[in-house]
């Protein structure tokens, strides 16, 4: 089986579901470090659970290790989904 590779160019403007099938929001950019990806910031729609969650502010960073795949679309952990105490502090800063 060969290892589909993406250029990071073509990951941008990409759909992101949670591993429970919610819409999460769309991908903005990369976070990367000297070696690696460290996580992608993910920009909040109307229609997402992103944008239900987090209200005025415009997204959030997603660490790299909660990306369970990505192809056509990327599907996140559900753990990714800021709650009620994170979006306060989001709020607040």
């Amino acid at each position: 089986m060969a290892l589909a590779m993406k250029k990071l160019s073509d990951i941008y403007e990409m759909k992101v579901f949670t591993d429970q099938g919610d819409y999460f929001g769309d991908v903005e950019e990369s976070v990367i470090t000297t070696s690696k990806v460290f996580g992608w910031r993910i920009k909040a729609t109307k229609n997402s659970a992103l944008g239900k969650v987090l209200g005025g502010a415009k997204g959030v960073v997603v660490p790299h290790q909660l990306v369970k795949a990505i192809g056509s679309i990327m599907i996140i952990s559900r753990a990714a989904i800021p709650t009620y105490e994170e979006k306060e502090l989001l709020e607040h800063n």
